[in-house]
């Protein structure tokens, strides 16, 4: 639809866009058209999703139920006149409008504009859009890159007025940086070794959220140009990924009335690792801790994360949110299979020491690999299909295999030669 003007952006499995390194989002308006009211050949792309970064402006079509929906950028470079800014923008139009100058190479200069029928604070993401183009950030982390040194850490008029979020290891070190820089100016010596490594923190950071992409992207495939001694194991890598921590998280500040729906797109692509290390269903509590922790200093409270999750039922994710009969409350991949687990369990439940004595959860635990609160849940959902039937004793909970779906129903003192009864009959004799 954009044709050639206007190149496309990478989104991820929620919608999310795929930040460059460095790239940090600052603020979303919901509901924009985006066209040049000068040039009519220029796309006239309706009612998206508009999100400034330091480096780019995004448009992402508002589709919840598309899988591939339409997504552009304009580099914030390529704009050289913001010609509408926070004072000119209420006028006579029913709806706001602003409007910039961008140079797209041989086409020329193309006035574009932006019209907001959404209800979004457009003050805020004017003003925002002007400082960002003003203060020219990809310019600033294109050069620390390539010195070393940490984001945003020029002084003087070339400081930045976007600066990367709080988190991970690097948005740690940076906080403590500045507190001891505010307090006294002569220790900045004493922490040259600090500064040094939070330049290599940052660069951790983007090589980790790179590995990731690439990782998720290859998990299907047996094909990979890398061995076990270049990147290690799987499991190691997933483990160090979620170790480091998210680049970019999305905040209130960033993305206002949206923050719910972004937040609930994040933790969508942020749940893949964990679902694959936890076999497809991980306990919401165990979630919250992994995603705060990769958010760094900037955490959301359980309401956020439970709102989130409720929100995915409108987004077309991989994970789901399920409620156990119990009350008890996980992510669920939605590739997620309850019969591969119920086969595990009926193996488990049909041993000849299960048989005579039962399983517990925390026998289930050590099997499946999961936590002991959700092998009961897994055990009591294969009660609740009639696979298992349980004994309530003072020392708690055990299962065993249901026989009496393997009786027959016209003589209950048959004993068949075959089935579950019959290997049961077997183990109880040969205990004895």
């Amino acid at each position: 639809m954009a044709g050639n003007w206007l190149p496309p952006a990478q989104l991820t499995g929620s919608g999310l866009p795929v930040l460059q390194p460095g790239e940090v989002e600052c603020s979303l308006l919901p509901s924009v058209d985006l066209l040049s009211e000068d040039n009519p050949t220029f796309p006239h792309l309706k009612s998206g999703l508009i999100i400034l970064t330091t480096h780019r402006l995004l448009w992402v079509q508002e589709s919840p139920t598309s899988r591939n929906p339409t997504a552009i950028f304009i580099p914030l470079s390529s704009i050289t006149q913001i010609l509408s800014v926070k004072k000119s923008i209420k006028s006579m139009f029913a709806s706001p409008r602003f409007r910039f100058q961008a140079s797209f190479g041989e086409k020329g200069m193309v006035v574009i504009t932006l019209v907001i029928r959404g209800k979004g604070d457009v003050d805020s993401f004017v003003e925002k859009f002007w400082e960002t183009w003003r203060k020219r950030p990809w310019e600033v982390n294109s050069g620390s890159e390539a010195s070393g040194s940490g984001y945003g850490s020029g002084g003087g008029d070339g400081g930045l007025a976007v600066r990367m979020p709080v988190v991970g290891v690097a948005g740690i070190l940076r906080k403590e940086q500045e507190m001891w820089e505010s307090t006294d100016k002569s220790l900045q010596d004493a922490f040259q070794d600090l500064n040094a490594l939070m330049g290599k923190a940052k660069e951790m950071v983007m090589l980790a959220e790179k590995m990731r992409a690439k990782l998720l992207s290859g998990s299907t495939s047996q094909a990979t140009g890398t061995n076990d001694e270049e990147i290690g194991t799987k499991e190691e890598m997933q483990e160090l990924l979620l170790s480091v921590g998210i680049v970019s998280p999305v905040t209130k500040e960033s993305a206002g009335a949206l923050y719910h729906q972004q937040l609930s797109r994040q933790l969508a692509d942020f749940a893949k690792l964990p679902l694959e290390r936890a076999g497809g269903m991980i306990n919401l509590i165990d979630i919250y801790c992994l995603f705060n922790r990769a958010r760094g200093t900037e955490l959301i409270s359980p309401d956020d994360l439970l709102r989130a999750c409720s929100l995915w039922e409108k987004f077309d994710v991989p994970v789901m949110l399920r409620k156990f009969d119990s009350g008890v409350m996980v992510i669920q991949s939605k590739s997620h299979s309850d019969n591969e687990v119920f086969n595990r369990i009926r193996s488990m439940v049909t041993t000849p020491d299960a048989l005579r004595a039962g399983i517990t959860a925390s026998d289930a635990a050590m099997t499946l690999g999961i936590a002991p609160a959700m092998a009961k849940e897994h055990l009591l959902a294969a009660e609740g299909i009639g696979l298992l039937c349980r004994d309530v004793s003072p020392d708690g909970f055990r299962f065993f295999v249901n026989l009496l779906q393997d009786v027959d129903a016209d003589d209950i003192f048959l004993v068949k030669d075959y089935g579950i009864y019959h290997t049961w009959v077997k183990a109880i004799s040969a205990a004895r």
